[in-house]
């Protein structure tokens, strides 16, 4: 028995997240594609571009003291590094570097000066790092070295110049105090009153206290910092060298791949996956064809020795036979979505063939009444029988009557085939009381009647066999076929009074395909299966297919009466 399919969990995020990947690859062009653009990127980027050199020299700033081996004496008082940073990439400093460059033979402007500077402080230091990227390793030191001693000389600059603020107020407050003590004392030779006296010793005491003020401001060690590493010539072009690039272009383009191939998913109709498959076609997965080069002219695949195919073939035949809804009525219709039914044609022969090694009397029938080919395909192994004799005695060998062929299977025994041929009228051939009673033949036990449908969304013709022959498999091409597709094949079989058994996958084959198609479209033109050259064991066909008749059970040889 076959077991229920499992609904999907869509909770089950790491079995999404593979399918979702496994579906990415399929686009392996646009995946190439994307680090194949990463990498032309990348190296033009490392072959282009010009050379350039990066020079970095780094500055401890410290403040303005009078001691600065006192105890309790701390570098950082006043210190705002954010402050500083600002002021080391200043047009000021700008222009005094670029004087100094100017008088050493290098007129750059101070824009141009700082456009190639970055100042950083690593942390929790008090040091600014100047680094300067130019286009030559000479270029890079004198002008980095320039940009911070012109750094340090603004801030000792600015550092005096408060000190002389100071000083000048101290000097403004001086005065008035020493033009009122030069008064007093011309006093107190006249007055020697003690409220004079008393008034002078003041004075002297603020004098002395501003003097003292001046004296300190002027003893105060300007140092505004140190040059602790000089600049010095790089040897190596700074940046990402020629690999680190490529390896960046090759990363980048993967990841632009994955988005391409992210939206390449995202608009296809097709299917992506397995889960999908069985989700839109309602019915389960029975097997997957893999890659085989046949052998030429060969359609089965089971006679072969070591064939993978055959093996699959068989695999699916056995899973039908203990499948409940299959082994009730033996009867299964083989069809494709729509284009080429060259993969259900290959199918529906080789489940005839895995069929009858089961010992099964099988019996297929070839429904294509517009381009029929499966005998020709077939070759030297079907070879046309005596009709049976109730045939023969109603006079009638139109199909599906008079067109029989024995199949013969090496190592796996025969089935019978009924060829179709090109008829006028299909729909009144295929809803005929003579199809009908032909597909009855399944009732008998140990037979199994299989029924080769065109392409059931190209054609009716398969919609008006599904009430006589529930079962339907769906062969499809993975790549080609539409949800959309498969959802409106559930729909009709079920709306048609048949049941999807399941889908079984294959995978186009390029050049034989077309080559198939070509030859195809050379018997549409010729009006035949073969054509007017048709091959010499085709079947003969004979008889009106607009003609119904009465049938009775037909027995392959050797099977049980």
């Amino acid at each position: 028995m076959t077991h229920p399919i499992r609904p999907l969990d869509d909770q089950d995020e790491p079995a999404l997240l593979r399918d979702q990947f496994r579906q990415l690859l399929r686009y392996r062009a646009l995946l190439a594609g994307g680090v194949l653009v990463g990498l032309l990127g990348g190296g033009f980027l490392a072959l282009s571009g010009d050379d350039t050199y990066t020079a970095a020299g780094e500055v401890q700033v410290r403040s303005a003291t009078a001691d600065p081996f006192a105890t309790g004496a701390s570098a950082d008082k006043g210190i705002n590094i954010g402050s500083e940073r600002q002021t080391a990439v200043s047009d000021t400093v700008g222009d005094l570097a670029a004087g100094t460059l100017l008088k050493q033979g290098d007129d750059v402007t101070a824009r141009k000066l700082l456009a190639g500077l970055q100042v950083t402080n690593p942390p929790n230091t008090l040091t600014l790092r100047f680094s300067y990227t130019g286009a030559t390793p000479e270029q890079a030191r004198a002008r980095a070295e320039a940009l911070a001693n012109a750094y340090l000389a603004h801030r000792k600059a600015r550092t005096e110049e408060s000190i002389d603020n100071m000083a000048d107020g101290y000097r403004a407050q001086l005065e008035p105090l020493e033009e009122k003590r030069d008064l007093l004392e011309e006093r107190t030779g006249v007055d020697a009153a003690d409220d004079v006296s008393s008034a002078r010793a003041n004075i002297i005491v603020s004098i002395s206290e501003l003097s003292r003020k001046i004296s300190e401001l002027k003893a105060l060690d300007t140092t505004p910092g140190y040059l602790n590493k000089k600049p010095v010539a790089p040897t190596e072009p700074a940046g990402a060298g020629l690999p680190l690039l490529l390896g960046l272009g090759a990363v980048v383009g993967l990841a632009l791949g994955l988005l391409l191939s992210w939206v390449r998913l995202v608009f296809d109709p097709a299917v992506r996956s397995p889960r999908e498959l069985v989700r839109s076609l309602g019915a389960p997965l029975l097997g997957t064809l893999p890659r085989e080069r046949a052998a030429a002219g060969t359609l089965l695949a089971i006679g072969r020795s070591g064939s993978r195919l055959a093996e699959e073939y068989r695999a699916v035949a056995f899973r039908l036979a203990y499948d409940p809804s299959f082994a009730e009525r033996r009867r299964l219709l083989v069809t494709a979505p729509r284009g080429d039914d060259t993969a259900a044609k290959a199918a529906a022969a080789n489940l005839a063939a895995a069929f009858a090694e089961m010992g099964r009397d099988v019996l297929l029938v070839e429904a294509d009444l517009r381009t029929p080919s499966l005998a020709h395909d077939l070759g030297p192994a079907a070879h046309e029988v005596r009709p049976p004799r109730w045939a023969a005695d109603d006079g009638d060998r139109g199909w599906p009557a008079g067109v029989r062929s024995n199949v013969d299977v090496p190592g796996s025994g025969a089935f019978a085939l009924v060829a179709g041929v090109t008829a006028d009228n299909v729909p009144r051939a295929l809803t005929s009381a003579s199809v009908g009673r032909i597909v009855a033949e399944a009732d008998r036990p140990g037979a199994v009647v299989i029924v080769l449908a065109p392409p059931v969304l190209s054609y009716a013709d398969a919609v008006a066999l599904v009430d006589r022959v529930e079962g339907v498999m769906v062969v499809c091409d993975p790549r080609e076929v539409h949800r959309s597709d498969l959802e409106r094949i559930r729909e009709i079989i079920g709306a048609s009074g048949g049941s999807v058994l399941g889908a079984l996958l294959h995978t186009g084959r390029g050049r034989l395909r077309r080559a198939d198609r070509r030859h195809k479209s050379s018997r549409r033109r010729t009006g035949g299966p073969g054509g007017p050259a048709a091959d010499a064991d085709a079947p003969e066909v004979t008889g009106s297919p607009d003609e119904t008749m009465g049938l009775r059970s037909f027995t392959l040889p050797g099977a049980r009466r």
